[in-house]
């Protein structure tokens, strides 16, 4: 879709290659939980009917409730402009709600990212202990690492040409899984009776310790929020299209382990999953390889929509500023060089950790349960937004609320096991956030503007004085200030205060980030023509803001509207622009000795500039050249230090 297409259109659109690219990129984490889900339901435990059944009742129920009802029909609904994610749902209604609904959607976030740490590992994992059939003894650690440290690696070049083959594998993957079911359940047709919700409710009340094993069954599910995140690049009526078909191979694939499941009641299940019991032998290893093909493609989406979801939080100023790169063609593809090295990191030390997928499920799906609970939490305020009658709202995300509470509490127990580590890790995240945010917008309320009329003379004269030396052609400043009529004070300090920089135009810009994703707009206000301009540039979240680029664009547009004229300029006969040069000056804050905050508040304050030294240079992060940038720093007093007067001796 170009940024030109109408989202309505696009998201209306049903086509082949759109199917198949929603195939390949939305549902790689959802359609590889088989290989692990009923392994987590029955690890330590001895097969027995009850469980069987009642496991694969609730599997297809949480399949429709959370992934059908809840994401495929009501929340893909929620489209921001086109575009899906709980980021995108948070920026489409908080200017109905306020902007109090940024701590669950920082919440949301930090438990998705967390998510995007054990989804590779346990992915990969669980696809390679196939070989354990073969050959018990086998380590599967190292081969794990080997397949992440390649994947993360390959990142840094785009997805764009092996991201062809990731539909046709995927479909071939489903296809796959669901005949393979459909062999299994000849020997057991009447599995199908566990469709029943009866046999869910027989496991949860009459089975000790059934209600627990919700923690593993919801396993099923995970990769539902991804698939909203993934909404702008496949349409949402392909997503619709596409999960009915993948919806039926899947409760094949859980039918045809449970059929097998059936056949061994009394016997402890062993190291191997269910799924890997129910492969002829004959085509053992061909299933091998295409289990770890699918899994690499499903820890490709996620690690790719954690990139996305960061670069959002970027644009809506609530992570720390990175180095963002778009090493392909496909739109919206996009490499976090920082992000990229730090998800590695964390996925190689769950599997140095844990080592085996049953006990990764241990920190698996808290982090996703908690997610989901915030995303319920935004789509109440969206249908208010949407004007949905009242007794709607309230039975739709009860009837959720209560099936993630449920989620979550049996999820609870996993704590001690493992759970804590992703707890841990998406409470880091969001105190990044938290922080971040928080910083910001301190060091924000105490940035003064001031009229810039009261200073318009003396830049006018400064600005013809020609026994100073001239600074540049051109002087421009990032400005914060959303109006023309006051500019921060430390800016007019820098071009008045110590030596004062003379140029031919002033000019003041700021960089607006919208709601809307892919919004590309600016507008000009000439405070003194041929002296002093303002430009706001509109941007999207998801743009690029390449403002080196687009700052020349409008000005040689001005230049052409004879809206600013340079035709008096003596350098422009040795120069090849009619423009002339550029000087972009950023003012950069620092924390000041001179304050006496509060504990936290200085915990708070020397954390987030301990952030910005982590984060990327603000003219990297505007894309500005770097040989046209001069930095000049200034002091933050958030409470003065109160000093005792000095006694002269």
């Amino acid at each position: 879709m170009s940024s030109s297409s109408s989202p309505a259109v696009f998201h209306k659109k049903i086509t082949a290659a759109g199917i198949l690219i929603a195939t390949g990129i939305v549902f790689g984490d959802i359609g590889t939980s088989p290989l692990y889900t009923l392994n987590a339901v029955f690890h330590h435990r001895v097969i027995t009917e009850e469980v069987a059944l009642g496991a694969l009742s609730a599997i297809f129920w949480t399949l429709f409730f959370q992934t059908t009802l809840k994401y495929v029909i009501i929340t893909l609904q929620a489209d921001n402009k086109g575009e899906g994610g709980i980021f995108s749902l948070y920026a489409l209604i908080r200017r109905f709600w306020g902007k109090w609904l940024l701590i669950p959607a920082m919440a949301g976030g930090a438990f998705l990212m967390a998510d995007g740490i054990i989804t590779p590992p346990i992915s990969v994992a669980s696809a390679i202990e196939g070989l354990q059939k073969i050959n018990p003894n086998i380590d599967t650690v190292p081969i794990i690492i080997v397949i992440l440290i390649l994947l993360f690696t390959f990142q840094q070049f785009g997805t764009d040409k092996i991201g062809k083959v990731f539909g046709p594998v995927m479909v071939v993957w489903f296809t796959f899984i669901g005949v393979l079911g459909v062999m299994a359940l000849s020997h057991e047709p009447g599995v199908f009776k566990a469709l029943n919700p009866y046999y869910a409710y027989v496991m949860l009340k009459e089975v000790p310790g059934g209600f627990w094993l919700l923690g593993s069954i919801f396993l099923c599910t995970t990769g539902a929020e991804a698939l909203y995140s993934d909404m702008g690049h496949c349409g949402r009526n392909n997503i619709r299209i596409s999960w009915i078909y993948i919806k039926i191979m899947l409760i094949l694939s859980y039918a045809g382990q449970t059929a097998w499941l059936l056949q061994h009641t009394g016997q402890p299940l062993d190291t191997v999953s269910p799924f890997y019991h129910i492969v002829p032998d004959a085509i053992y290893i061909p299933t091998l390889a295409i289990a770890t093909l699918a899994t690499i493609i499903a820890s490709q989406a996620l690690i790719s929509g954690c990139f996305t979801l960061v670069n959002e939080a970027i644009r809506l100023d609530i992570w720390p500023r990175h180095r963002v790169l778009f090493p392909g063609n496909i739109k919206g593809q996009l490499y976090i060089p920082f992000l990229n090295w730090l998800l590695m990191a964390g996925c190689l030390g769950m599997v140095l950790y844990f080592k085996e997928s049953t006990k990764m499920e241990a920190a698996f799906g808290l982090s996703v349960t908690l997610t989901m609970l915030m995303s319920t939490v935004l789509i109440n305020f969206y249908l208010h937004a949407k004007r949905v009658p009242m007794i709607w709202v309230v039975l739709i995300t009860g009837l959720f609320l209560v099936i993630e509470l449920g989620f979550l509490t049996a999820n609870l127990q996993k704590i001690k096991e493992g759970g804590w580590i992703t707890l841990i890790i998406g409470a880091i995240l969001f105190a990044i956030m938290y922080v971040w945010r928080k910083g910001r917008t301190i060091t924000n309320s105490l940035k003064k503007m001031v009229p810039i009329e009261e200073y318009i003379p003396l830049l006018k004269r400064l600005s013809l004085d020609e026994k100073i030396p001239k600074y540049a052609t051109n002087l421009v400043y990032l400005t914060s200030s959303g109006s023309p009529r006051k500019i921060e004070k430390s800016a007019l300090n820098s071009i008045l205060s110590k030596s004062p920089k003379r140029a031919d135009i002033y000019w003041f810009v700021h960089v607006n980030v919208l709601n809307e994703p892919y919004a590309m707009r600016y507008h000009v206000e000439t405070i003194v023509k041929d002296d002093l301009y303002y430009i706001e540039f509109n941007l999207g979240f998801r743009i690029e803001p390449r403002i080196d680029y687009y700052f020349r664009q409008v000005v040689n547009e001005l230049v052409k509207t004879q809206e600013v004229d340079v035709s008096t300029r003596h350098e422009q006969h040795y120069q090849e622009s009619r423009i002339g040069d550029f000087k972009f000056l950023i003012m950069e804050s620092f924390l000041s000795y001179e304050n006496d905050m509060p504990f936290w508040k200085n915990i708070l304050m020397k954390s987030y500039f301990n952030l910005k030294y982590l984060s990327v240079k603000e003219s990297i992060n505007f894309g500005l050249d770097p040989s046209n940038v001069t930095v000049e720093k200034y002091p933050v007093v958030v409470n003065a230090v109160q000093h005792p007067p000095l006694e002269r001796q």
